[in-house]
C-alpha cells in the first residue's frame, strides 16, 4: 500500500496546497495554522481550562495519528526509521537521545519566547506580513544554517 504514496511530496504540490490551506483557514476562522498553537490548545483541554479551540486539538491529534498510520500501518514495519539515522551513524544512542531532548526543549522554550513556532511564524506570520514573524523566521533560518555548518565541522563532514 505504501508504494502508492510518493517518497516525498513535490514542492510544487505541497507549497501551493499549504498556502491555500493557510489562506482558507484565515478566511473561514480568522486563525493561523501552527503546531505550537495546536499543542497549547490540547494542553488546555487536558488541564481542564476553558476556551480551548476544538479544531486545534483535532489538528494536533491528527499530526500524531497521521505519523503513526504512515510509519506503522502503511509502511513495511521492518524498515521504520526514527528520523535520526544520520545522527545515529555519527553519535552513539545515548548522545543522540540527549541531543534530541535538548533540541526539543530549546525549541519549545524558543517557541514560547517567540510567541509561536517556526511553522506558525514562517508560514502564517510572514503571510500576514508581520515584521516580527519575518525577523523570527530569518533568525530561525540563520540559526539552522549555522548549526548545520557547526555539525559538519565537528563531525568532519559525516553529518
Amino acid at each position: 500500500m505504501f508504494d502508492l504514496l510518493p517518497d516525498r511530496l513535490p514542492w510544487y504540490i505541497g507549497g501551493p496546497t499549504l498556502g491555500l490551506l493557510i489562506v482558507g483557514l484565515f478566511a473561514l476562522a480568522n486563525q493561523p495554522l501552527g503546531a505550537s498553537g495546536a499543542y497549547v490548545q490540547t494542553s488546555r483541554l487536558f488541564r481542564r481550562f476553558d476556551g480551548f479551540a476544538t479544531w486545534r486539538v483535532w489538528y494536533f491529534a491528527g499530526l500524531f495519528l497521521g505519523g503513526m498510520v504512515v510509519t506503522q500501518v502503511l509502511r513495511d514495519r521492518s524498515s521504520v526509521r526514527s528520523g535520526y539515522d544520520a545522527l545515529r551513524e555519527v553519535f552513539p544512542l545515548p548522545v543522540t537521545m540527549i541531543m534530541v531532548f535538548a533540541g526539543a526543549t530549546l525549541l519549545g522554550y524558543g517557541a514560547a519566547m517567540a510567541g509561536g513556532c517556526t511553522s506558525g511564524h514562517g508560514m502564517c506570520g510572514t503571510a500576514q506580513r508581520s515584521p516580527a514573524s519575518v525577523a523570527v523566521t530569518a533568525t530561525f533560518m540563520a540559526t539552522a544554517i549555522a548549526t548545520t555548518l557547526i555539525l559538519r565541522v565537528i563531525t568532519g563532514g559525516s553529518l
